[in-house]
């Protein structure tokens, strides 16, 4: 990373990643170059992978989706045609912010976000557990969030 990003792109990204709503002016003036030059470098930092996007975080219980739980899941089987189904149908469910194949007890770890105890179960019972190959899920319900998406540190 050090060879191809240079002090200003990276407060660049420090910058937008703490907050993407700041104008291509505001961006400029805070890392002391040009506006022009600014918009070329953020454009190249997009442009090259290193920003993947820039959205608005939502309070989730300001939309009905204060409940988050975590699910471990293990599958029948360990294989890639078995990963590729997986993914694939879990993909398709809203609920389901994050999915992480991990090493471990389990096969996948799943956070995902409901309306309270009562959604989840209705969305364990009639889709999470017909999610091909799955052969066992354990569920965490988050108490308190500590640590949420937080910066990374660079």
């Amino acid at each position: 990373m050090a060879d191809e990003l240079d002090r200003i792109d990276l407060k660049i990204l420090r910058l937008l990643q703490k907050d993407g709503r700041l104008t291509n002016a505001e961006l400029a003036q805070r890392v002391n170059v040009s506006a022009a030059t600014c918009h070329r470098r953020t454009q190249r930092l997009f442009d090259a992978g290193y920003v993947t996007g820039v959205r608005a975080a939502i309070a989730p219980d300001r939309v009905n989706r204060g409940t988050l739980v975590v699910v471990g899941v293990v599958l029948d089987r360990s294989t890639p045609e078995s990963f590729a189904a997986f993914e694939a149908a879990i993909r398709k469910l809203p609920a389901v912010l994050d999915c992480h194949l991990v090493a471990g007890d389990f096969d996948y770890f799943l956070k995902i976000r409901v309306h309270d105890i009562a959604d989840f179960n209705r969305l364990h019972g009639s889709r999470l557990i017909a999610v091909p190959g799955v052969r066992q899920t354990r569920t965490f319900f988050v108490m308190k969030e500590v640590v949420d998406n937080a910066p990374l540190d660079f």
